[in-house]
């Protein structure tokens, strides 16, 4: 059996990052553009979208509340530290290469990584994994680190995921209940990731037919959508939410939708603007009723299913006592809702 670690084993949770004020936007685009200009109406456009929002993203606060509750379950109070818990951002301060030059400057010989996303994809975990190795080449030192690469079936996640559903579902009257269609939803990404073989969207579909068995929905009660696409001109995987939901009142009769985003644990600009405002409008306009349940943010399963994450992933990697709970048990799988195209 191993041996409690000498040192605290470091546990970066790394996630997207956003802007603190309106006057951090610019700096935020161009890190996410890699340097190549911002036009001025698109600035103006995001920057708009930031103030319906309330001027900044709620990451920052929301990510710590994520980590302060996990932390809470991998040091319990008058035990010995056997992690230390670091924060870094993808596109935005702290910078996950500052990150891991501060852990060296800390002694940290070991560390867990862990990206607040579930599903992953080369386009986003495995660049948040480049982020920490460039760090490591920056500082010129050396971290044994275990990345977490994925949690889509975790059971806890599928869990409080369904809840939301229920929550949402419930927000109607009792009577109309069984008329709420829900609308599972995630970040799109260009089509060609199908072509090389990216597991993004098994995953993501995989955690949602999960959701929709937990949740106790009928196979015609539910259906996927993506959003938030990007502004590139190559094709984007759809269809897109605030195209979706028309549709599904146009083909199907349907007003009263349960819309819930499961690409994301928390709120920020991808929700509350996005789905509260840009796919509210569009039930609105059609006389749709849209509810949007609450952002995983510090739900008591999610932050207990990150600390087992971490307390397993430094068990594989023989740093603690594998006598932790098994994080990621899923269910059986159930179909695709009608009309769905199956993934390529």
């Amino acid at each position: 059996m191993p041996t409690p670690p000498a040192k605290p084993i470091g546990v970066l949770f790394m996630a997207y990052g956003g802007p603190e004020s309106l006057d951090e936007i610019a700096g935020y685009l161009s890190d996410i553009r890699h340097g190549r200009p911002t036009t001025t109406a698109v600035l103006d456009e995001i920057t708009n979208n930031y103030r319906m929002i309330g001027g900044k993203s709620p990451i920052m606060g929301l990510t710590k509340a994520q980590i302060d509750g996990a932390m809470a379950h991998l040091n319990p109070p008058g035990e010995p530290e056997r992690f230390k818990a670091y924060l870094g951002m993808r596109h935005w301060a702290p910078w996950i290469e500052e990150t891991v030059g501060q852990m060296l400057d800390d002694g940290i010989e070991q560390a867990v990584a862990i990206v607040l996303a579930p599903h992953f994809s080369s386009m986003s975990i495995a660049k948040y994994q480049a982020k920490v190795k460039a760090g490591l080449e920056l500082y010129r030192g050396d971290i044994e680190f275990s990345y977490v690469d994925a949690y889509f079936d975790a059971d806890l996640l599928i869990d409080a995921f369904a809840a939301r559903v229920r929550e949402g579902i419930e927000a109607f009257p009792e009577e109309e209940q069984d008329e709420v269609h829900v609308v599972l939803s995630a970040h799109s990404l260009p089509v060609r990731i199908l072509r090389e073989g990216d597991p993004y969207q098994d995953q993501l579909w995989t955690t949602a037919r999960l959701i929709a068995e937990r949740a106790g929905l009928r196979e015609d009660q539910w259906s996927w959508s993506y959003q938030s696409e990007g502004r590139s001109p190559e094709p984007w995987l759809g269809p897109q939410l605030e195209d979706h939901v028309p549709t599904l009142q146009d083909e199907r009769g349907i007003d009263k939708v349960v819309s819930l985003a499961i690409g994301f644990v928390s709120d920020h600009v991808e929700i509350l603007f996005d789905i509260d405002i840009e796919a509210q409008k569009a039930a609105k306009e059609r006389g749709m009723t849209l509810v949007r349940p609450p952002s995983l943010n510090d739900d008591p399963r999610f932050v207990r299913l990150i600390a087992e994450l971490v307390e397993g992933q430094a068990a594989e990697a023989g740093w603690i006592a594998s006598d932790v709970r098994a994080a990621s048990a899923g269910a059986p799988t159930m179909p695709m809702p009608e009309g769905t195209t199956s993934p390529v």
